[in-house]
């Protein structure tokens, strides 16, 4: 593919218009998955933080749904529709500031076709949509404030653009400020945007902790990162004990290390990947035709971060998506060794369309296999079996088994084996909010959860919103033969009668994909913990 100079702005419009269009048709399509339905309850009862995540993807979902007015899974996740193609953009322009608009467009290009961004923050609805707008921006004004000088001679500025540029400096550092404080509000590890810049400045430019812009900068972040440490401050810090958890470790795991590079590979594309290796190899051996400080800047803010993650992935399970703005951060200098490399030829590298066609074959393969099941992941035929080892069935047949249990619900309710005014009860926040949106909120129920805060999440706070427990009422609890639970064995203590009263199958292209057990739990006989009760006794006495 031959690309002129005057047509790049016209191929990133129809790069953007494509991805916008195809993602929103997704969108609308898929199902919800486990952790973007649970991050539904986050705009259904907003605070100032969560259990798991800071507040912001509960924000977005509120601003883009029209505080769910909207409520569909295409206005959920209609933030990630609109900010990935405003970071196709951002990209874009870095790559244009840094070197010139062909190397822009290598970086769309890529960014296009990495699955973390066209998927993860591009098509569900998760923190890393939010935190992913604010890393680029934050990278944008920090490489605008601190890139080299460039003579008039060289890049044809006048001097009073040249003095404009310097007088606009301060302000993409108080720019960066905000925009790493938004990417903690996003995601707790929007916290490496800091830890990269300040390591540049420590390695390259200690002259510029005498600047006053960089402290108001911190300052701003800190600012921003009030709400956070608010909420934890009610709940004695319950947010950073979790996932202090998450990451701590002391015995060696090569398993989980070798699960984290494989998933880096796979989630920010294998060319991608590749890639992101080389130019970084050229970069440190100074090869790529590149002003020095924006190299060093970029590596400041990626390496940390992928470095901290796999050390962490040596002790225990990591998920490959926290480390992947860092390999968004490399993309720019795979833009730059792409540019570089062939810089006398129009042709579009062959790296570049491979990677496309790596993210179109997985979107399509994946997609399909969610909807049809054509790959036979799982050999079970049990029924309470059916579909375990099928990890797409997180995705699908929610809304089959909405649409069936309140036909079941009713003909239930008719032989006064249950009544109009009771709930769903679950021990885990999923498939809580599952059933919570595709089951209970079609019908009006309450749903409620009943295990230990570990395992309830958000849903120890959604119990006190929603009432409490109290005795003598009954719930239904529905449970899939993808993650089997037995309610006579978690809850024997609660409830006077726990019994199996139908199965609901859900079919995938006519055939059985699993099967949902729908038991009734009657006559609550024990008070559950409240959130007053597992919080200390000062914080307990506000809510």
């Amino acid at each position: 593919m031959q690309i002129k100079e005057q047509n790049i702005n016209r191929i990133l419009i129809w790069l953007l218009a494509i991805s916008a269009v195809v993602r929103g048709i997704l969108a609308a399509w898929m199902e919800l998955g486990n952790d973007e339905v649970y991050y539904w309850t986050y705009a259904l009862y907003p605070d100032w933080s969560h259990f798991d995540h800071p507040p912001m993807v509960g924000w977005v979902i509120q601003l883009f749904s029209l505080n769910l007015l909207f409520d569909s899974e295409f206005f959920i996740r209609l933030a990630s529709i609109v900010f990935m193609t405003a970071d196709t953009f951002i990209i874009f322009r870095i790559g244009k500031d840094i070197k010139d608009a062909r190397t822009g467009l290598y970086a769309a290009l890529l960014y296009t076709a990495s699955i973390y961004a066209f998927v993860i923050t591009g098509i569900f609805i998760m923190p890393d949509t939010p935190l992913m707008l604010s890393w680029l921006l934050a990278v944008w004004t920090a490489i605008r404030y601190y890139r080299a000088e460039v003579p008039a001679a060289i890049d044809g500025s006048t001097a009073s653009e040249t003095a404009l540029r310097q007088a606009q400096r301060p302000w993409c550092l108080i720019f960066f400020g905000l925009f790493a404080g938004l990417g903690m509000l996003s995601k707790y590890s929007g916290v490496f945007l800091w830890v990269g810049l300040g390591l540049y400045i420590l390695i390259f430019n200690r002259k510029q902790l005498k600047n006053p812009y960089l402290y108001l900068a911190l300052l701003i972040s800190a600012i921003c990162c009030i709400p956070i440490l608010y909420w934890n401050l009610q709940y004695d810090f319950i947010s950073f004990s979790f996932h202090g958890a998450r990451v701590g470790g002391n015995k060696l795991n090569f398993n989980t290390f070798g699960t984290e590079i494989a998933g880096e590979f796979f989630y920010n594309n294998p060319i991608n990947f590749i890639l992101a290796i080389i130019a970084t190899i050229a970069a440190l051996k100074k090869r790529l035709q590149l002003d020095k400080q924006v190299q060093r800047l970029v590596l400041c803010i990626a390496l940390p971060m992928i470095l901290v993650f796999l050390v962490f992935s040596l002790t225990r399970p990591t998920l490959p998506h926290w480390n992947a703005p860092a390999y968004v951060s490399l993309i720019l200098l795979s833009a730059v060794y792409l540019r570089d490399k062939h810089n006398k030829s129009d042709k579009l590298p062959k790296a570049i369309p491979a990677a496309l066609s790596v993210l179109l074959l997985t979107l399509a393969a994946g997609v399909a296999e969610i909807k049809t099941g054509f790959i036979p992941l799982d050999k079970h035929t049990e029924p309470e079996q059916l579909g375990r080892d099928d990890f797409t069935l997180d995705m699908y047949g929610w809304r089959q088994l909405g649409e069936k249990f309140a036909d079941f619900r009713e003909q239930k309710i008719a032989e006064d084996v249950m009544k109009e005014e009771d709930g769903i009860v679950a021990n885990q926040w999923f498939p809580l909010a599952n059933l919570d949106y595709y089951v209970a909120r079609p019908l009006g129920m309450k749903v409620m959860g009943l295990g230990w805060p570990e395992q309830l999440h958000k849903y120890l706070w959604i119990n006190d919103k929603r009432g409490g427990f109290h005795l003598g009422e009954s719930y239904w609890f529905i449970t899939d033969s993808h993650y089997l639970k037995d309610p006579k064995n978690i809850y024997q203590w609660f409830f006077k009668e726990i019994e199996l009263v139908g199965v609901i199958e859900i079919d995938r292209c006519g055939k059985p994909a699993k099967n949902f057990f729908v038991y009734t739990c009657k006559d609550l006989c024990d008070q559950p913990p409240t959130l007053q009760s597992v919080m200390a006794p000062s914080f307990s006495e506000d809510k």
